[in-house]
């Protein structure tokens, strides 16, 4: 077969089993239920204003051209936003995690991650010489068995320990504080990827390591800018061991072309807009959006037992079926709702759900005529 057949028939088995992938343009007109755009600043005018202009083309990557004092000055503020020793900024938060994973994992550690853990991270332990070994979601006891089994088998190799603070697909949050206590009686390393953290909790925005206060008992912690910043980006937060290490060994930092300073100056105003009273009152409405729409499903007839336990913006209904859930959603956005379907393997099977996003954007009228709609279009229709 010819590469191009190969290929071809690799995306039809995608179509026959209804996880194909396309790129949809969302109507604007319609109510968003479904981006990252948690606190609106993405579409803020004033945040807009803030960040004004500068230089659109970076030149080359950090270690030849892309550095100047722009980027050394941010870095040192998102330090101390983040209540870290270092950071170092990083094109997006996928590379973030394919630098610290693929690069800080040593030849013959053990790497524990929980078994949802985004993709970045799975590809980033690939490519590493590490041993990989999942544990399961948010179970601390699952995660000490493994260890205790590690310290007894191999006492004399560095244990790291892989979670996110808030899971993309579910919504729910990890048990960082158990967690943090498990690892420091194993002497093992947490990581913890704070991509739908930053921006929606924690002082100013800084996300649930700092809400909890466990920012000196995390090796390191990577932090997106591409969901409730709004803007792009990311950073990782350690030691400045950590950050000299990524310098000189993580590759896609080493070869990636550096983001120019027109980024660098986004980055810092949207931190500034985070800790400022805009950032203060989008958080405090989102909580109340996501609280209203909460209660709205719970007093509906067809969908609590459908929702999944999530105290997030990220709010799950289950709607098992790659068919039936893209029926859902197509349904949905007809009716004015942008909302995506999620589908079997991004998550098991029989557990594909509509992801409704809240925003503090939303309003209740929007809500409610969401959830009014959802247990429309679930309700099972009787046969004649």
């Amino acid at each position: 077969m010819h590469l191009e057949g190969a290929l071809a028939a690799a995306v039809d088995r995608r179509q026959q089993d209804g996880s194909r992938r396309h790129l949809n343009v969302l109507q604007d007109k319609n109510v968003d239920f479904c981006s990252n755009d948690y606190l609106g600043f993405a579409r803020s005018e004033k945040l807009a204003e803030k960040i004004g202009h500068g230089g659109h083309g970076a030149t080359g990557s950090r270690l030849v051209s892309g550095t100047s004092q722009l980027h050394v000055d941010v870095e040192r503020e998102l330090a101390a936003f983040y209540r870290a020793k270092a950071a170092l900024v990083f094109n997006s938060g996928y590379l973030a995690n394919l630098s610290v994973l693929s690069a800080v994992p040593q030849k013959g550690d053990f790497v524990l991650y929980d078994a949802l853990v985004h993709n970045s991270c799975r590809e980033g332990l690939r490519l590493s010489r590490a041993n990989a070994i999942a544990f399961n979601h948010n179970d601390c006891l699952h995660l000490k068995q493994q260890l205790e089994r590690l310290a007894i088998e191999f006492p004399n190799v560095n244990k790291i320990v892989v979670v996110e603070s808030v899971y993309s697909m579910d919504g729910d949050i990890a048990p960082l504080v158990e967690m943090v206590a498990i690892c420091k009686a194993f002497n093992a390393s947490l990581i913890v990827d704070e991509a739908h953290g930053v921006a929606v909790t924690g002082p100013k925005g800084s996300g649930i390591v700092c809400q909890l206060g466990l920012e000196n008992d995390v090796f390191c912690t990577v932090y997106t800018f591409g969901k409730g910043m709004g803007i792009h980006g990311a950073v990782v937060c350690g030691s400045q061991v950590l950050k000299e290490y990524l310098i000189n060994y993580a590759r896609p930092f080493i070869y990636t072309t550096s983001l120019p300073p027109a980024d660098m100056l986004s980055i810092r105003a949207a931190h500034e807009f985070s800790a400022s009273i805009h950032g203060e009152e989008a958080r405090k409405q989102l909580t109340l959006n996501i609280q209203r729409f909460r209660r709205q499903v719970a007093g509906s007839t067809i969908l609590p037992s459908s929702l999944l336990e999530s105290s997030t913006a990220i709010q799950g209904v289950i709607c098992p079926g790659n068919d039936r859930v893209l029926e859902a959603a197509a349904t949905l956005r007809s009716q004015g709702f942008n909302v995506v379907a999620i589908r079997a393997p991004t998550v098991p099977i029989q557990s594909e759900r509509l992801r409704i996003i809240v925003h503090a954007y939303n309003t209740n009228e929007e809500i409610d005529q969401l959830v009014s709609l959802i247990a429309s279009v679930l309700t099972p229709r009787s046969k004649i």
